[in-house]
């Protein structure tokens, strides 16, 4: 497929999207299944092209005057790439299988406004509601932020210290252009991707197969170790869906020790069962009923709880989700969340930890949260995350926010967004 190919595809994905509202891996796989000629590299392809306009939907639509799927295409297009307006032109025209080619109107105003500096939303990329929530954690970095949380990501991974040390993974990862992560101790990252290529299926590479690695975001590593499982201690994993975070506890743990895996919702937590007997995870009992932990209560040296939230710190990997976002979302996420704490603290022990994770930037999920918790929670008061992050990543030039907890962020800490509270329940 040529380019203008590729475009009109995208197109139709972001299309479909649109219309039936429903996830952009979900439409790009029908598409794929329904064009079975349409090779590796032409879906590779047009998936940037799909995410390039979700990821920066606000820039695409002020820069053609439009929100339509064609101008998110043709915009995300034209900001992620160095091409004049003429090739571009150029290019549409001579294809018979290309979107409708760009008007007179549309030349004048992408010449225009290409060349100018793009509004503050238009950069930010955020949705337009939830531009307060991001001045009220970010202040006047807001916009900075956001276009952080609008890049393309990283691929990173952790080595699994259970079978394999980070400097074996990466001598078998060289051909893919793996590096160390600059935070997480066991990580290893390959560079966001350019133009039109896709990062490797590093799944298929006999390494993944022999479970020396996981793929695993640098943030979602940075708060495993912030919480601080150690060998020989007993360990609630509260929230531990697929068990991304519960194999990084059990290699953090060098399978010594205790970790009960607990999900409500046993469809997340089936996959968990493949990744532990491939990591060689010896120390994790499952529990797929909250019954089978009364046992627990009182018990544990740690609780975790990575808490169902509303995402945006991982819009770079899920632009789709961004705008699919709702206020009653995120209101029905916060009751879940102080629901959820408040149902794992029974498991701490005196003197016991209790780490509070999500996947969010925004305070109402996070900072306020923690302050709720411990305003209603006597028991338990808040760790010291300031010397916590010292004491974990001494003399480290990424400093996160340290605002009722720690938020990692894309721009901050080249990492996913991420927050982290960590409280100690006190003696009795």
């Amino acid at each position: 497929m040529r380019l203008g190919g590729r475009l009109a595809a995208a197109i139709e994905i972001l299309q479909d999207i649109e219309t039936r509202h429903r996830p952009a891996a979900d439409a790009m796989r029908d598409w794929g299944l329904s064009h079975r000629f349409a090779g590796a590299g032409d879906r590779a392809a047009i998936g940037n092209f799909v995410y390039d306009g979700l990821r920066r939907r606000r820039a695409a639509a002020w820069i053609f005057g439009a929100d339509t799927p064609r101008a998110l295409v043709l915009g995300g297009y034209l900001l992620e790439r160095t091409i004049s307006l003429e090739e571009f032109g150029r290019a549409i025209a001579d294809d018979n299988f290309a979107p409708p080619p760009l008007s007179q109107a549309e030349f004048a105003l992408l010449r225009e406004r290409l060349g100018a500096k793009l509004p503050d939303p238009a950069r930010a990329n955020v949705p337009e509601w939830c531009e307060p929530m991001m001045q009220e954690v970010f202040g006047s970095a807001w916009v900075e932020e956001g276009e952080a949380l609008a890049s393309r990501p990283p691929l990173d991974m952790r080595a699994n210290r259970l079978k394999a040390s980070r400097e074996k993974v990466l001598a078998s990862l060289s051909r893919a252009g793996a590096a160390p992560t600059r935070l997480a101790r066991n990580g290893l990252r390959i560079a966001p991707i350019a133009g039109d290529g896709r990062h490797p299926n590093v799944q298929a590479e006999p390494a993944f197969q022999k479970g020396w690695f996981e793929v695993q975001d640098e943030g979602s590593q940075v708060v495993a170790e912030l919480a601080g499982a150690a060998p020989g201690e007993q360990v609630l994993d509260f929230c531990a869906g697929a068990g991304g975070k519960t194999l990084a506890f059990s290699a953090m743990m060098e399978n010594r020790g205790q970790i009960h895996a607990y999900d409500a919702d046993r469809q997340r937590l089936a996959p968990i069962f493949e990744r532990l007997k491939r990591a060689g995870c010896r120390n994790v009992q499952v529990a797929a009923e909250e019954a089978q932990l009364k046992r627990l209560e009182s018990q544990m040296d740690l609780v975790v709880v990575d808490a169902p939230c509303s995402g945006s710190g991982t819009w770079r990997r899920r632009p789709d989700a961004k705008w699919r976002l709702t206020p009653q979302q995120i209101e029905a996420r916060q009751a879940e969340q102080s629901a959820i704490l408040d149902a794992a603290s029974r498991y701490v022990r005196p003197g016991g930890r209790l780490a509070y994770i999500t996947c969010s930037v925004f305070p109402q999920e996070n900072a306020a949260q923690a302050a709720a918790f411990l305003a209603r929670s006597p028991r338990f008061r808040a760790l010291d995350h300031a010397a916590l992050w010292l004491q974990q990543f001494p003399a480290h030039p990424h400093r996160p926010r340290f605002e009722g907890g720690i938020t990692l962020t894309p721009a901050a800490t080249e990492t996913d967004g991420f927050y982290f509270a960590g409280f100690e329940r006190l003696p009795d």
